[in-house]
């Protein structure tokens, strides 16, 4: 299966445990060396309880099973992973596309410093970098960078 025959749509609640997944595989092949903040069972908890609940959340879907996620609050992007089979094919793409259209005045968000193939990923899409921390106000302690688009820019 390739990228155009995965279904992007809005999640709903049975959503949540394979986001949580997505995101906790992601997040393992992406940042083996940044401590993560919270165990798997919060991950999933949050994601049930406050992401799906709260936030504009969208899914990949290849078969019946959740192969990215996007998390838009407002004009933050708060949360793109892939799972990792599914990264280099696209569908990163189709994510930031959807995400510029639902925000088409601009969008920020948040990554970590460590993360080049993320930074990239999003340079390519027009994002600059904005600001730069210590990681002393993320729960994971890590340097991150907040990186903004605005179209024309």
């Amino acid at each position: 299966m390739d990228s155009d025959e995965v279904v992007l749509r809005r999640a709903g609640d049975s959503d949540a445990a394979g986001m949580a997944d997505v995101w906790l595989r992601s997040f393992a092949a992406a940042l083996p060396t940044v401590r993560r903040a919270h165990g798997d069972d919060a991950v999933r908890n949050w994601f049930s309880s406050v992401v799906v609940a709260q936030a504009e959340s969208w899914v990949a879907v290849a078969g019946d099973r959740v192969v990215g996620i996007l998390v838009l609050e407002g004009t933050e992007l708060e949360q793109l992973y892939l799972d990792p089979s599914w990264r280099g094919r696209g569908l990163g793409n189709r994510f930031m596309a959807l995400a510029k259209q639902r925000c088409p005045k601009g969008l920020d968000l948040w990554t970590f410093q460590i993360n080049e193939p993320a930074r990239r990923f999003y340079e390519r899409h027009g994002f600059v970098a904005v600001e730069r921390t210590d990681g002393l106000r993320n729960e994971e302690r890590e340097p991150d960078i907040r990186c903004a688009w605005r179209p024309g820019g």
